[in-house]
């Protein structure tokens, strides 16, 4: 049997190992977390329990909602409803100097919040600001950096995939209260990126938008209330308690389908197209978080939460250890997608938060901010990957103009980190904690 701390390192090392090599990160965390429980069971019954905990971590019903939201921010892209929310961006956003960016900020923002995916996000609008940026000769670099910075937002923002997997994981928080506890941050990593793009594009001399008459604004606004409604429906009904999350869910794709088709935008293929994607996606994600129970179970069985949580615990200011998850996050985020660092990780934060006094709402959302900023950075940022092909650049070239961004955004996640009342505020004066 191996001591804890040499489990853990046999477990990591054959992980990054099989991923350095180009396999799928569902198949490293399976084959990783076999090899690894092969020390502590024979081969006969880590296979049995292997599967017994592939099948028990999907046997879930709050998972259902992911698929729904997926397919919702599917449907919705290609519904017509995302130029409808660029439009409002840019009539909020237009009065500020380099309009056109925080016009993508903006519409990252809303667009993020209904569809629930940053990487949506950071394709529709991007895909759609780009263009209109480089007509203005905006930098393309500075364009495809604002993008990616603010393309996140939609994870913190409700409704969001990755904070349902963090109730699923956390053994059942309250997804009201991490929706609702989501709003704060998300606006506030929105606005940190606003200040930024707001610097850069007034030294760069980037000129103001021409304002839109008061009908003009009207009908723009008529025009996506209909999509901001759907926020309002879906966030409003699992708040009072009307629906679950799950139902939520389903409602946001009847909703977004029932838009999408009066909107009349997308052919039949088109949402043909979107079911299959959406499948592909779901399969993928629903895989992952399989394999990633066996991972989890290998870890409590090995000890290795344990020997982490009393590693960072011997650092007795709070405050120490709060700083040493947030760099610990932040790194996981660089060579991890969002997903499984949240299925793998929140087992071993969460006693470590507990311990401080931590609320796991607030822990979630550290969380989910974290691996947000950890998508817009190479080797595995999905994010900065989606950015840098819709503006057809390479990563260098985006590199530099992201780091202000990057600066700014930490600081905003320290605040988010240290002051509990930005999360927990929302939440506890609706009745949800």
């Amino acid at each position: 049997m191996l001591e804890p701390g040499f489990a853990a390192f046999v477990l990591f090392v054959l992980f990054f190992g099989l991923l350095a090599l180009g396999t799928p990160i569902s198949v490293a965390i399976g084959v990783s977390s076999i090899v690894t429980g092969l020390a502590y069971f024979p081969p006969d019954v880590i296979y049995f329990v292997a599967a017994q905990k592939m099948f028990s971590g999907i046997d879930s019903f709050t998972l259902l909602a992911i698929p729904f939201f997926i397919l919702a921010g599917n449907i919705m892209n290609k519904g017509g409803i995302a130029i409808r929310l660029i439009n409002l961006a840019k009539l909020v956003g237009g009065r500020l100097p380099g309009a056109l960016a925080h016009t993508n900020i903006i519409a990252n923002m809303l667009f993020g919040s209904i569809s629930g995916s940053s990487i949506a996000a950071a394709a529709a609008v991007g895909g759609t600001m780009g263009p209109l940026q480089k007509k203005e000769n905006y930098d393309p670099a500075f364009s495809a950096a604002v993008n990616i910075a603010s393309a996140p937002t939609g994870i913190l923002i409700p409704p969001s995939g990755p904070l349902i997997l963090f109730s699923l994981v956390s053994g059942g928080t309250s997804i009201s209260a991490l929706f609702v506890g989501g709003y704060i941050p998300g606006i506030l990593m929105g606005l940190s990126v606003m200040l930024v793009a707001g610097v850069i594009a007034h030294r760069r001399g980037y000129r103001i938008e021409r304002q839109s008459d008061m009908r003009e604004a009207m009908q723009i606004v008529i025009g996506a209330l209909p999509s901001l409604m759907m926020v309002v429906v879906v966030i409003g009904g699992i708040v009072i308690g009307a629906f679950t999350a799950t139902e939520g869910a389903a409602v946001a794709v009847l909703y977004s389908f029932g838009l999408s088709l009066f909107y009349r935008m997308a052919s039949w293929r088109e949402y043909a197209e979107v079911l299959c994607s959406s499948a592909v996606m779901t399969c993928a994600i629903l895989f992952l978080i399989a394999t990633s129970g066996i991972m989890s179970y290998v870890m409590t069985v090995a000890g290795i939460p344990d020997i982490i949580a009393e590693t960072i615990l011997t650092f007795d200011n709070p405050l120490i250890v709060l700083l040493i998850m947030n760099i610990s996050l932040l790194v996981i985020g660089f060579f991890m997608d969002l997903t499984p660092a949240v299925l793998i990780f929140t087992p071993i934060f969460l006693p470590i938060a507990g311990e401080i006094g931590m609320d796991p709402v607030q822990l979630g959302i550290m969380m989910i901010f974290n691996l947000g900023v950890g998508s817009m950075t190479p080797p595995v940022g999905s994010v900065l990957f989606v950015g840098c092909s819709v503006a057809n650049l390479r990563i260098e070239q985006v590199a530099k103009p992201l780091l202000p961004f990057l600066a700014v955004l930490v600081l905003a996640l320290m605040l988010v980190s240290y002051v509990p009342v930005l999360t927990l505020g929302l939440p506890r004066l609706f009745g949800l904690m």
